[in-house]
């Protein structure tokens, strides 16, 4: 499972390297929709600092469709689905693989929309630990639920429009979470006002993860 797992990762992230999809639409995509907030909350920069927790997770939210739309495309091609199928990857490797290549494209975004909350809004962090674990927790929620949701996308023509409304009410949980995390980072308190926070993404995490090696073969035979 792992070896299928590195090599279905490896495949997406070669693809994506060539292709610079992610570098040059979601990126952007990202930092357009926190100068578009920034404009929407005027020019009051305490407002802007107080918003910028759930400002940076809802354009995280937003820009996770737009990998996993582009994961989900990357099979749909040239019959590349129906390739998979006959290839002997165990599909709990396969859901694995496809979403550590979601995450590790998710990581680097945040790190850009990280620099731009701190550089547009003001915002000062004051415990940069509780920002990074839930970061590193958000987006293996994000990713694992994305690749789920977007494998039960993938075989119907509405897939575009579906997967944000089949996944944004299920990330609900990361969106809170993460907002008070960063919350709890930006106050100074004491640690143990995120880490409560931290544990539900852990067992959002564990769900999702665990929900997605079981059922995701399945899934891929409907599809």
């Amino acid at each position: 499972m792992w070896r299928d797992a590195a090599l279905v990762a490896g495949k997406d992230l070669r693809i994506e390297a060539r292709s610079r999809v992610a570098l040059s639409q979601v990126a952007p995509f990202g930092a357009v929709a926190l100068v578009l907030f920034a404009f929407a909350l005027g020019p009051d920069r305490t407002l802007m600092a107080k918003g910028a927790p759930g400002l940076f997770w809802v354009a995280v939210l937003f820009s996770t469709v737009l990998a996993v739309q582009r994961s989900v495309a990357v099979e749909s091609a040239d019959g590349a689905r129906d390739g998979l199928r006959l290839s002997g990857i165990d599909p709990a490797g396969l859901f694995l693989g496809k979403g550590a290549a979601v995450a590790l494209q998710l990581v680097v975004l945040e790190a850009l929309l990280a620099a731009g909350v701190l550089l547009l809004y003001g915002a000062r962090v004051e415990v940069p630990w509780l920002i990074a674990v839930s970061c590193v927790l958000g987006t293996v929620g994000l990713a694992a639920t994305g690749t789920l949701y977007g494998a039960l996308s993938a075989g119907l023509r509405v897939r575009e429009t579906l997967l944000p409304f089949l996944f944004l009410p299920i990330a609900a949980p990361v969106l809170l979470a993460g907002t008070r995390i960063w919350q709890a980072a930006m106050a100074g308190g004491t640690p143990s006002d995120g880490t409560v926070w931290l544990r539900l993404l852990v067992v959002f995490d564990a769900v999702y993860v665990a929900l997605g090696v079981v059922v995701y073969g399945p899934i891929q035979e409907a599809a």
